[in-house]
């Protein structure tokens, strides 16, 4: 089976991938297609946006953590379903890892034999537009580029001048424009984009979109390009294979708005090998839920609810008493925040966490650390054995106080340019790192956590 799909790539960041993404999504939408909505890299908050609009859950394709066989097997697993799939992109299209291909929307468009449509912000340019263009068609002609959009147009004579620079200049068609219009803008704060979950002006914002895409965008010839994609590659599926567990765990996830960047196939993943997911929210719920046997902390802002968080006694000391008992406990950047002792927000106001580990973070006035990272292992735990190579993703803003020992962490971190730093704590079952994980990366990080949820099941069913 071919499936319909097409990847909105930008020349740079911050042309309007996003948005454009979301309106041509509800038009599609609109016209009663099932859209599969996917997003190059890693990005928690852009996907929330795709996943309202589409009303389908957005998944990460990040092809500098994953094989090209998990990312070619992560997109048919849930393109299957849908009549298109729309691809956002990261960055410029062909912005990767350093001066490297990998990671970027070129050659993930490369692996998925998908073609691409290019996003460029034509508010300073009219007739140069042409030799913009011109230069990302020729610069890889194995990147299957069929059309342009243009975002920021401020007057009908604007857009046919630059239409007209590209269309003669490069053969290629342009499909569109989005006006020059401020409130299309998305609100932002420092980690980016703010989650949909916070917004309660979003539903006006998308039906001026919407109309927006449909007045001045052709449709039709998006769905006709993405009917053309080249024959997909076969799939060789290793991720949700045969293999599946005949014993079943309960693991908790902390999701509200103060947790919750999780890669959708993560969570997929330990249902596969035969997790029983149940949410709760750390800003609500007083106890863990009952009869779990682990527990899965992810990203999210808890900066921003620490009051709420630190007056949540009940829960906190729930969450200690298991992490004491050995109950598998694993935490990621703002769960990492959420399980030491104290937790410094921006106006230096400190306020106390679960106290599992013997640290404090403080928030910066700017970025603590961004991009990918390769990590050697330094200690055994619950996911991972000591000497193991990893691939992992960082974006935070607060850091770990001077006085955790660098004997003490678990990764050591190198990043592409050779920068050295050390992460990831780890006290009795608990693991706790600013460094985000792919299970699809390697699904032994789901197996060992899920191996390790069944010794503790086990364990107390014996007492």
């Amino acid at each position: 089976m071919n499936y319909p799909r097409v990847i909105l790539a930008g020349t740079n960041s911050r042309v309007g991938k996003t948005t454009l993404t979301m309106g041509i999504m509800l038009a599609l939408k609109k016209r009663g297609f099932v859209v599969q909505p996917f997003k190059a890299g890693p990005d928690y908050i852009d996907p929330t946006y795709h996943t309202f609009v589409s009303s389908r859950v957005c998944r990460n394709l990040d092809t500098w953590m994953l094989s090209c066989g998990a990312v070619l097997e992560l997109f048919q697993r849930q393109a299957k379903s849908a009549d298109l799939s729309i691809i956002e992109g990261v960055m410029g299209l062909y912005d990767g890892l350093g001066n490297r291909e990998e990671g970027s929307s070129a050659h993930l468009a490369k692996i998925l034999k998908s073609p691409v449509i290019l996003v460029v912000d034509a508010s300073s340019i009219s007739r140069s537009a042409g030799a913009v263009v011109l230069g990302y068609k020729e610069f890889d002609k194995d990147v299957d580029l069929r059309g342009v959009i243009l975002n920021n147009i401020g007057s009908s004579s604007h857009y046919s001048s630059v239409k007209d620079a590209i269309e003669m200049n490069t053969g290629l068609p342009v499909l569109g424009f989005l006006p020059k219009d401020k409130s299309l803008s998305l609100p932002e704060r420092h980690l980016g984009l703010i989650p949909t979950d916070e917004k309660a002006l979003f539903n006006s914002f998308a039906k001026k979109l919407l109309n927006l895409v449909e007045k001045n965008i052709d449709i039709d010839k998006i769905i006709a390009i993405s009917r053309k994609a080249h024959p997909f590659p076969p799939v060789n599926n290793t991720l949700f294979g045969k293999e599946q567990a005949s014993d079943k765990v309960t693991i908790a996830i902390a999701k509200d708005a103060s947790f919750n960047f999780y890669y959708q196939d993560n969570l997929d993943i330990l249902k596969y090998y035969g997790a029983n997911i149940v949410e709760f929210s750390p800003l609500k719920d007083k106890m863990l839920p009952q009869s779990i046997d682990g527990l899965y902390i992810g990203g999210g802002f808890p900066e921003l609810f620490a009051l709420k968080l630190s007056h949540n006694s009940g829960l906190k000391m729930s969450i200690y008493a298991r992490a004491k008992e050995g109950m598998p406990i694993y935490a990621e950047c703002g769960g990492l925040m959420y399980l030491v002792q104290n937790l410094i927000d921006f106006k230096k106001i400190s306020f106390p966490m679960v106290g599992i580990f013997e640290a404090e973070v403080k928030m910066g006035n700017r970025l603590a650390a961004l991009g990918y990272v390769n990590i050697e292992v330094l200690k055994s735990n619950i996911l991972t054995k000591k000497g193991a190579k990893l691939r992992a993703h960082v974006f935070h803003w607060s850091h770990l106080d001077s006085r955790i020992k660098k004997d003490g962490l678990v990764y050591k971190l190198k990043k592409d340019r050779g920068n050295v730093t050390l992460d990831g704590l780890t006290r009795w079952n608990t693991l706790a790192s600013y460094s985000h994980l792919h299970f699809g990366a390697d699904i032994r990080f789901a197996k060992n956590f899920m191996r390790n949820c069944l010794e503790y099941k086990n364990k107390r069913q014996k007492l």
